[in-house]
């Protein structure tokens, strides 16, 4: 099984930048399209970015669009989402999840396609 593990939240101020990693232990992403997924207390979970396993899809929501960025080193089996200009609504936890199921990166997200989910890390956007 598939086991994804995400790094690199914290607390920022208004403006800063974080970059999220998402890694498998045990197999490689490459094989995977990922989705990074995020919940903020009191709200239901959202898609937030995607990117196909060949890395020529990839699809933002809205409010992150022209802010986040979402990439993969292949050598590495890595995903990454850089996010800069934060804001304090990106405050949430952010996972990271897998599918073989979906091909391309579209506007619709749905959790239920995804197989493997990370355990979550923390972003805070607070002065």
């Amino acid at each position: 099984q598939l086991q994804l593990v995400e790094s690199g939240g914290g607390k920022v101020q208004p403006g800063g930048s974080l970059r999220l990693s998402c890694a498998a232990s045990g197999l490689t992403l490459n094989y995977y399209t990922i989705s990074w997924f995020r919940q903020a207390p009191g709200k239901e979970r959202e898609g937030v970015s995607c990117i196909s396993s060949s890395g020529g899809s990839t699809n933002y929501a809205d409010s992150v669009k022209g802010r986040f960025t979402i990439s993969r080193d292949y050598a590495k089996g890595t995903v990454y989402l850089q996010m800069n200009s934060l804001k304090p609504d990106d405050t949430a936890v952010y996972y990271c999840a897998a599918t073989s199921r979906v091909l391309w990166c579209s506007d619709s997200y749905s959790s239920g396609l995804y197989d493997y989910w990370g355990q979550g890390t923390q972003v805070t956007v607070s002065s």
